[in-house]
């Protein structure tokens, strides 16, 4: 009887150990030497990073909001003299848990959502900005649009994320969004919606692979060029993901794919009562993981949101300098 209860009692420790995530790995104590960072109200800091015009003279302030996986020094393909035309401040930062960003210990749309707003409070940037979201890392751009509409002066969401559980679009639109993904992916989500406790165990354990492996599936072959290009390089990895994977992109998944206290279609258009300023969705036409066809329903439902349709563009599009100087010009006019 004592052996059964050390075996049962050995078993439940080795299941809490495995899906028990990690706490973030230390940050050097001289890291506030290696980038700038500020101290936000709970104690947390943020590090990020300018570029451009002087923010005190710039007549355009856009927030870059990065990429799954991804962190402040992503690659903006823009040239000087249209930062200068435009007069552009770009404010880079590491969302929660990436690079040099504390961890949120419970992070969500919401409180990526007033991260944002109280970074450009501590960075005086001024009263309105714009925000400018690409992929997984457009949610915290619904989440400016739903929780600080007052703050914008526009907002750009590219190839953003579909949530396949938002409760006021169609479901069977939903179900083909999801169905649109290899099943690997599509099971990773699902545990990320229904049990968010158990992501760091899927995501680790060996016995299966939580995401394709094959990079065609999800990628056009010039998004494979791409990334070849800016995302897979080591100092991005070590950069990004420094704190740990749980507190960067497991977090990342979950806050993406839980359920959130809006739907997208359930938003007020916040230039309404004559304010300047303007959204705009950016579809790539050969992009294999979002379904177009959801990207329109959200447009049609609201109609102040411009879609912006690029033939023979995949998912990586931000990292295509014609593009991404389309996506920037058209945030400043």
């Amino acid at each position: 009887m004592l052996l059964l209860v050390l075996a049962v009692g050995l078993i439940c420790y080795h299941v809490y150990k495995s899906i028990k995530p990690p706490p973030p790995i230390p940050l050097p104590e001289n890291v506030s030497e290696i980038c700038p960072r500020v101290k936000l109200n709970d104690g947390r800091y943020l590090a990020y990073r300018e570029l451009g015009f002087p923010k005190d003279k710039a007549k355009n302030k856009i927030i870059i909001l990065h990429g799954f996986g991804s962190s402040k020094l992503v690659d903006l393909k823009i040239t000087q003299e249209m930062i200068d035309e435009f007069e552009i401040y770009f404010l880079l930062f590491d969302r929660a848990g990436y690079g040099e960003s504390d961890a949120h210990p419970s992070r969500t749309v919401k409180t990526d959502t007033y991260d944002i707003e109280e970074l450009a409070d501590k960075l005086q940037i001024g009263p309105k900005f714009h925000v400018l979201g690409m992929s997984l890392g457009a949610y915290p751009v619904y989440g400016c649009l739903k929780y600080i509409p007052h703050r914008l002066s526009g907002a750009t969401l590219v190839v953003p994320l579909l949530n396949f559980w938002w409760s006021s679009m169609p479901q069977s639109l939903l179900s083909a969004a999801l169905k649109k993904l290899p099943i690997q992916n599509q099971w990773t989500f699902r545990v990320a919606h229904y049990l968010p406790w158990l992501l760091y165990w899927w995501l680790t354990q060996k016995w299966f692979s939580p995401f394709s492996p094959n990079p065609r599936e999800t990628m056009t072959e010039r998004d494979i060029e791409l990334a070849d290009k800016h995302t897979k390089h080591s100092y991005i990895k070590e950069s990004a993901l420094r704190q740990g994977e749980y507190v960067s992109k497991h977090r990342d998944i979950i806050a993406s794919f839980e359920n959130w206290e809006f739907d997208p279609t359930e938003l007020l258009n916040p230039f309404s009562d004559g304010n300047e300023g303007s959204v705009h969705m950016w579809c790539a036409l050969e992009d294999k993981q979002i379904l177009r066809e959801a990207l329109l329903y959200i447009c049609d439902k609201l109609p102040w949101i411009k879609l912006r349709q690029v033939p023979e563009a995949g998912h990586l599009i931000i990292h295509e300098k014609q593009h991404f100087e389309d996506i920037i010009k058209t945030a400043c006019t």
